[in-house]
């Protein structure tokens, strides 16, 4: 089995109840070389001392999450998120990282018109694009699964994805592919690699999709070979694609927040060396 972690990153979320200073020596005593830290992770510690703990460390940042929530319907609304927007990418800048993921966001309260709603999203990330391109910062849009659609995100296919992103240039917006959002989707094969013919592949996230469903369905998410997913297949559909950057591990799950964190990342490392790198 090989043992080659030099693409492992540890999203932050898997290890929600860390402090980033904490998930950072984790990362460093377990020889995971790359972390995808949250915002509120970075605001906690502060801005500046989260980038020098990530250096000092001798970590690199595979992506900041998250920007996003793009569908807010009134004008003060739609001010808010772009500020908000704003800084996130400076805090990407900050972080020297060039992926920005965004959760585009669901209906707006009361709202059923999900059209009028994905016209916002595209609307919002038009005056989103020339800052964060200014700044040297991709936005990386994250389709989401389907029963997020109403709250969480509208976006729920790579093909939906990728034709938000068609207007602009390839370093400018890419996409996701996360296991546990697309692993369902019957178009998944031909649509990964549309994204890798026009470049837009950045970033691959992998956990498992558990069943049953958890009470709260953010909670679903399962370390990888728990549940359903194929990843010897969408690893391969990736590797072929022509991605190789980092392969974040990102998890929500109670039972793993609660869990001791290093056990939790030996257990990540064990089934990424055997489930997922043979097909990166």
């Amino acid at each position: 089995m090989s043992t080659d972690f030099s693409r492992l990153s540890l999203n932050s979320a898997t290890t929600k109840k860390w402090t980033l200073a904490e998930a950072v020596d984790g990362c460093a005593r377990a020889g995971i070389p790359a972390i995808g830290p949250w915002r509120d992770r970075v605001a906690e510690a502060g801005l500046d001392k989260a980038a020098k703990l990530i250096k000092d460390a001798g970590l690199r940042v595979s992506s900041l999450c998250r920007g996003g929530f793009l569908t807010a319907a009134d004008a003060e609304g739609q001010a808010a998120t772009l500020a908000d927007n704003f800084e996130a990418v400076r805090e990407a800048v900050a972080l020297d990282t060039q992926e920005l993921f965004l959760v585009v966001g669901g209906l707006a309260p009361g709202e059923k018109d999900v059209v009028a709603a994905r016209q916002r999203v595209a609307d919002r990330l038009e005056e989103l694009v020339p800052f964060a391109s200014e700044n040297g910062v991709r936005l990386v849009l994250e389709p989401l699964h389907p029963m997020y659609a109403a709250d969480r995100a509208l976006i729920s296919t790579l093909g939906q994805a990728l034709d938000l992103a068609a207007p602009y240039d390839a370093k400018a917006v890419g996409v996701a592919v996360d296991t546990f959002h697309v692993w369902w989707d019957p178009e998944l094969k031909a649509q990964i690699e549309r994204a890798g013919r026009e470049n837009r592949i950045a970033s691959y996230q992998v956990c498992d999709f558990n069943l049953p469903i958890a009470a709260d369905a953010l909670l679903s998410r399962g370390m990888m070979g728990d549940g359903v997913i194929d990843f010897a297949t969408i690893g391969t559909w990736v590797r072929d694609a022509g991605y190789t950057g980092d392969i974040e591990v990102e998890i929500f799950n109670q039972e793993i927040w609660d869990a001791d964190g290093d056990t939790v990342l030996e257990t990540m490392k064990q089934r990424y060396a055997e489930l997922v790198l043979p097909y990166a």
